[in-house]
C-alpha cells in the first residue's frame, strides 16, 4: 500500500507536476490552502507526509504548519515547505516549529524525493518505537 502524502500549494501548476512526479511512488491528495488542508486532517485523515508551500492566501503556509505542529494528532507528521521566497531560510529558521527540510522553487524533482525519503525514513524510524 502506497504511502499517502498531503499537497498544500495555490499553484495548480505546482500541485499537477508535484502529482505526476509523486504519484507513481505514493498517493497524493492535494489542497489549495492550508484552511482545505487542515479541514481535511480534522477529518480524520492522517499522511505520512505533508509538502506546503510557504506563501498561499487565506491560511499561509506557516500558520498551516504552525497548527499542524501544535496539536497533539499531527505534530509527529513530517513537513517540507516549498516556496519561491528569497528568504525562505531566514523565515525558516525563525518559524516556531520545525520542519523536515525546506527546498528552494522551482526544485529539482530529484532533491525534493531525496528529501521526502529521508524524511520518511526519520517518521518510520521514530513510528516505530
Amino acid at each position: 500500500m502506497k504511502k499517502t502524502l498531503l499537497i498544500v500549494d495555490d499553484d495548480l501548476s505546482i500541485l499537477k507536476l508535484l502529482s505526476f512526479i509523486l504519484s507513481k511512488d505514493y498517493e497524493i491528495v492535494v489542497k489549495n490552502n492550508g484552511i482545505e488542508a487542515f479541514s481535511w486532517l480534522e477529518d480524520g485523515n492522517l499522511p505520512k507526509l505533508i509538502i506546503s508551500d510557504l506563501q498561499m492566501p487565506y491560511f499561509d503556509g506557516q500558520s498551516f504548519i504552525k497548527n499542524v505542529k501544535i496539536s497533539g494528532f499531527y505534530r509527529n507528521i513530517p513537513v517540507i515547505m516549498l516556496s519561491a521566497a528569497h528568504d525562505l531560510e531566514e523565515q525558516v529558521a525563525n518559524m516556531p516549529f520545525k520542519v523536515e527540510a525546506y527546498i528552494h522553487k522551482p526544485f529539482n524533482p530529484t532533491t525534493l524525493k531525496s528529501a521526502i525519503n529521508q524524511a520518511l525514513q526519520v517518521y518510520d524510524a521514530s513510528d516505530s518505537n
